[in-house]
C-alpha cells in the first residue's frame, strides 16, 4: 500500500473510534497519544490528524477517495469494524457509520459478514456464569487461597497466546486479544472469590491505563505499519522476526494485567488508582524484559494457531 492509503486507513480507524461520541477523556488522551506517537514515529506525518478527526475536518468521502485498491479498502473497513467492536458490541451510531463505510468503499456482502464475525467476538461474555451471578463485584463470593503457581502459569500462557495472536495477519486475530485479557482478569478475580462482570473488568483495565479502543488501535497500528496486516500464508512465517517487538507489547501488557490483577484481588481490592497505574507500568517493563526469553514459544504458538477459529478460541478461553 502507498503511504496515502496507510494514512487513510489510520484516519478511518480514528473516525470509527469517535463515531459514538461516548469516549471517556482518558481514552481520548490515549488515542491521541497513539495517533501522534506510534504512527508519527513510523514516518507518517500525523501531528494534526487526531484534531482533524475530532473537529470533523475529515470526511468519509475524502478518506474513501484515497483508498485505490480493493485490498486497502477491505483492510480499512475491517479495521474500522474492529475499532467499533473493541469496547463491546456496536452502538446504533457505529452500525450506521459502518454501513456508510461499506457503501462509500463499494464493498460487497462479504464485508457485512466480517462485521457479524467481529460482533460475535465482542459479544462473548467473560464467563458463562457472569450474567446469572447475583454476587456484586465488590463482595467476595467466598474467601479463597488459590494456587498462585497455577495462576502464574495461566498468566504466562495467556501472555504467550496474545503475543502470538498479534503475529497473525488477520484483523480479527488482533481483536481477540482484548476479550482474552478480560477473561484472564475474570479468572484471577474468581480465584480470589470475586464474581466480576464485564463492566467491572473494563473499569479495572481503564484504571491501570489500558483503554480498549486505544489498545486495539495501537496493536493494529503496529501490525499495519509493520506490513503484516493483509499478508497470508508464507508472509506470516517470513514476518515473524520483524514483528517480534510488536508481539512483545501484547505479551507484556497481558503479563502486566494478569500480575497486577493478582495483587489487586489478593489484597482485597485496596490498591489506589495511582498504585495500580504504577504497578502496571512496572510490570509492563518486566514483561518486556521477558519477551526475548519467551519469543520462541510465542512464534511456535503463532505457527500452530488457526486464525479462522478465533471465535472458538475466545469462547473456549
Amino acid at each position: 500500500m502507498t503511504p496515502s492509503e496507510t494514512k487513510s486507513i489510520v484516519t478511518l480507524s480514528l473516525l470509527a473510534a469517535f463515531v459514538d461520541g461516548e469516549k471517556h477523556e482518558r481514552e481520548r488522551a490515549e488515542i491521541k497519544r497513539i495517533a501522534e506517537g506510534l504512527w508519527q514515529a513510523d514516518g507518517l506525518n500525523l501531528p494534526t490528524l487526531y484534531q482533524d478527526v475530532l473537529m470533523k475536518r475529515v470526511s468519509l468521502a475524502s478518506v474513501a477517495g484515497e483508498l485505490k485498491s480493493m485490498e486497502s479498502r477491505q483492510l480499512a473497513y475491517e479495521m474500522a469494524v474492529c475499532v467499533c467492536d473493541a469496547d463491546g458490541a456496536q452502538s446504533e451510531a457505529e452500525r450506521m457509520f459502518l454501513a456508510d463505510v461499506r457503501t462509500s468503499l463499494g464493498l460487497d456482502a462479504s464485508a457485512a459478514a466480517f462485521s457479524r464475525k467481529a460482533e460475535e467476538i465482542a459479544a462473548v461474555p467473560v464467563a458463562a456464569t457472569v450474567a446469572a451471578s447475583s454476587v456484586p463485584a465488590s463482595m467476595p463470593a467466598a474467601p479463597k487461597s488459590p494456587d498462585t503457581t497455577e495462576l502464574d502459569k495461566s498468566i504466562l500462557n495467556a501472555s504467550i497466546l496474545n503475543g502470538a495472536l498479534e503475529l497473525l495477519p488477520e484483523t480479527l486475530s488482533t481483536m481477540a486479544i482484548i476479550p482474552l485479557q478480560m477473561k484472564l482478569v475474570y479468572r484471577i478475580g474468581q480465584a480470589y472469590g470475586y464474581q466480576l462482570d464485564s463492566g467491572h473488568i473494563k473499569d479495572f483495565l481503564a484504571t491501570v491505563g489500558v483503554g480498549l479502543t486505544s489498545q486495539y488501535l495501537e496493536q493494529a497500528g503496529r501490525k499495519l505499519l509493520g506490513g503484516l496486516l493483509g499478508k497470508v500464508g508464507g508472509g506470516l512465517l517470513r514476518g515473524l522476526g520483524n514483528q517480534a517487538v510488536s508481539s512483545g507489547m501484547s505479551f507484556a501488557s497481558t503479563y502486566a494485567l494478569g500480575h497486577v490483577a493478582k495483587r489487586y484481588y489478593a489484597g482485597g481490592r485496596t490498591l489506589s488508582t495511582q498504585m495500580l497505574k504504577d504497578a502496571f507500568s512496572g510490570v509492563v517493563k518486566e514483561g518486556q524484559s521477558l519477551q526475548t526469553q519467551y519469543l520462541p514459544a510465542i512464534q511456535e504458538k503463532a505457527r500452530a494457531l488457526d486464525a479462522g477459529k478465533v471465535l472458538s478460541l475466545v469462547r473456549g478461553a
